[in-house]
C-alpha cells in the first residue's frame, strides 16, 4: 500500500451517523475482561487460604490469564479483519462468560488455572475488535473521545476491579468473583448482538508460518519469565534451563521478524506500520504501562491487608480514588486529544504516574497516614487518565483502515506482554525482597493462615510488620522506574495527521 492509497482511503471511508451504541456495547465486554486482571489481585490471601496454595502458584491465577491473553492477540487482530470484528468478538464473549462459570466452579489450584487459560483466549479474541471497530466506524477527527471512552474503560477497570472483588470476598466468597461475569456476559453478548453493525471484510490471506512463530515465540519467553523466580532461574526440564527456554524463544520471535520481512505476501505483523513514529512510540509507552498497572497492583494490596490488617473490602476502598478521578476526567481529556500536541498528556501522565509510585513507597509503613495513600490513589487515577485514551489515540490514528485489526492486535500485544512481564517481575521481586528481610523461607511461608490471619485483623509482631513493609515498598519501586521509560518515549511524539501513511508490508 502506498501513501496515497492510505490516504484515499481514510477520505472515502464512510463512517455511521452514530457509532457511540456500538461502542458502548462492546464496552461493556471490554470493561469486564479489564476488570478480570485485577480482580483477583484483591482475593490474593482468600485464595492462598482457602485453596491451601502459596503466594507464587495463586500469582499464576493472574499471570495464566495474561499468558493466554497475550500471546494470541495478533493474530486474533488479523482475524477480526479477515472474519469481522463482530463475529470475533461475541465469539470470544461466549468462551470468556462459559470459562468464568467454570473459575467459580474450581476445586483446586490448578483447575483454577486450567479455567483462567480459556478466559485469556477468549478475551484475546474481544480486544482487538474494540479498537478496530472505534477506527472504522469514527471518523479521524472524533476518535479521541471514543478513545479516551476506551482509554478510561481499560484504566477504570484495573481500578474497580479490586473494589468490586473486595465487596464480593466479604460478602458471598471468591468464587463470586467469577460468577459475576456470567450474566454480565449474557447482557453484554445481547447488546453487541443488536448494536454492533457487521462491517465489511477483507480478504486477508492468512499468514500460517507467521501464527506459529510469533505463538510459539511469545509462549516460550513469556512462560520462562513467569517461570524464572519459581524455579531460581535454573534447571526446568532435563537440560532446559529457563534462560535456554527464553533465549530460544528470542531466536523464534528474531525468526518471526525475518518471516515477517520476506516471506508471506500479506504478513500477520505488517511491518511497514512501524515507520509511523507514533505507532511505535506509542507502542512502548503502553507496554510501561501495562506492566506498571498491574505490577503496582499486588505489592499494594497485599501490604494493606497483611501489615495494616484491611478487609479486602477496606482494602479496596482505598484503591477507589483511582477510578473516581480516572471517570471524572474521562470526558475532559478527551476533548483535549484532538487539540494540543499528542506527547503533552502521555508525557505528563506517565512521569507523574511514576513520581506516584515512589511517593507512594516512601508511605508504605506501618503506621503511615492512610489519608496520605488515598491522595496518591487519587494521583494514580489522574495520570491514568492522561495515558490510557491518548496514547490508544495516537497509536492508531495515522493507520489505513484495512489495517485497523492489525494495528489494533499489536497494540494490545504489547500492552498485554508488558502486564504479564509485570506479573511475573513484581511476584519474582516481592519473593526476593520479603526474603531478604526475612529469610530464605518467609516468601515460602507468607501464604494460607498466615495472610488470611493478617487481613482479618491479626496484628503482625512490629518487626515483621516493618520488614514486610519495607520489602513491598522496595517492590514497588521497579513499577516506578518502567514508567520513566515510557515517559521518555511519550516526548518523542509528533503531531499526528489525519491520512494513513505507512505501507502494508
Amino acid at each position: 500500500m502506498t501513501v496515497d492509497a492510505g490516504a484515499t482511503e481514510h477520505t472515502e471511508q464512510q463512517f455511521p451517523d452514530n457509532p457511540w451504541p456500538a461502542l458502548w456495547a462492546l464496552v461493556v465486554g471490554f470493561f469486564m475482561i479489564l476488570v478480570d486482571v485485577s480482580i483477583v489481585s484483591i482475593a490474593t490471601p482468600a485464595l492462598m487460604a482457602d485453596l491451601d496454595a502459596g503466594i507464587e502458584p495463586v500469582l499464576w491465577v493472574t499471570s495464566a490469564y495474561l499468558l493466554a491473553y497475550a500471546v494470541p492477540l495478533l493474530i486474533t487482530g488479523r482475524f477480526g479483519d479477515r472474519y469481522g470484528p463482530k463475529r470475533l468478538y461475541l465469539i470470544g464473549l461466549a468462551i470468556f462468560t462459559l470459562a468464568s462459570l467454570a473459575c467459580g466452579l474450581s476445586p483446586t489450584i490448578g483447575w483454577l488455572v486450567a479455567a483462567r487459560v480459556v478466559q485469556g483466549l477468549g478475551a484475546s479474541m474481544m480486544t482487538p475488535q474494540t479498537m478496530a471497530v472505534i477506527t472504522r466506524t469514527f471518523p479521524p477527527s472524533r476518535r479521541g473521545s471514543a478513545m479516551a471512552l476506551w482509554g478510561a474503560t481499560a484504566g477504570v477497570a484495573f481500578l474497580v476491579g479490586p473494589l468490586l472483588g473486595g465487596v464480593l470476598l466479604d460478602s458471598l466468597g471468591w468464587e463470586w468473583i467469577f460468577f459475576i461475569n456470567v450474566p454480565v456476559g449474557v447482557i453484554g453478548f445481547v447488546a453487541a448482538a443488536r448494536l454492533v453493525p457487521t462491517l465489511e471484510v477483507h480478504a486477508h490471506s492468512m499468514d500460517w508460518v507467521g501464527v506459529a512463530l510469533s505463538a510459539v515465540g511469545l509462549f516460550l519467553v513469556i512462560f520462562g519469565l513467569q517461570e524464572g523466580e519459581g524455579h531460581d532461574w535454573g534447571q526446568l526440564v532435563g537440560p532446559i534451563t529457563i534462560p535456554v527456554l527464553i533465549g530460544i524463544g528470542l531466536l523464534v520471535l528474531v525468526g518471526f521478524v525475518a518471516w515477517q520481512a520476506r516471506g508471506p505476501r500479506e504478513p500477520l505483523v505488517p511491518l511497514g506500520l512501524f515507520r509511523d513514529r507514533n505507532f511505535s512510540l506509542s507502542n512502548l509507552a503502553i507496554t510501561t504501562m501495562g506492566l506498571s498497572v498491574t505490577a503496582m497492583m499486588f505489592p499494594v494490596l497485599v501490604w494493606l491487608q497483611s501489615v495494616r490488617g484491611y478487609s479486602p473490602t477496606e482494602a479496596a476502598l482505598l484503591m477507589a480514588p483511582q477510578a473516581i478521578a480516572s471517570i471524572a476526567l474521562a470526558q475532559p481529556v478527551g476533548r483535549l486529544v484532538d487539540r494540543i500536541h499528542p506527547r503533552i498528556l502521555p508525557t505528563l501522565g506517565l512521569g507523574g504516574f511514576a513520581v506516584t509510585l515512589f511517593a507512594l513507597s516512601r508511605l508504605m509503613t506501618p503506621d503511615s497516614s492512610i489519608v496520605a495513600v488515598c491522595v496518591a490513589m487519587t494521583f494514580v487515577g489522574v495520570t491514568g487518565a492522561c495515558i490510557w485514551g491518548p496514547l490508544a489515540t495516537t497509536a492508531n490514528r495515522n493507520l489505513p483502515i484495512h489495517l485497523a485489526g492489525a494495528g489494533a492486535g499489536i497494540y494490545n500485544t504489547t500492552r498485554q506482554v508488558g502486564s504479564v512481564i509485570g506479573s511475573a517481575a513484581i511476584a519474582a521481586l516481592m519473593s526476593a525482597r520479603i526474603a531478604a528481610h526475612l529469610g530464605p523461607q518467609a516468601a515460602e511461608g507468607f501464604g494460607g493462615g498466615e495472610a488470611a490471619s493478617a487481613s482479618a485483623g491479626t496484628q503482625l509482631p512490629p518487626q515483621v510488620a516493618e520488614a514486610l513493609s519495607s520489602a513491598f515498598a522496595e517492590s514497588l519501586l521497579m513499577p516506578a522506574a518502567v514508567l520513566v521509560i515510557g515517559a521518555l518515549a511519550a516526548v518523542g511524539l509528533e503531531q499526528m495527521r489525519h491520512h494513513g501513511r505507512p505501507a502494508g508490508r
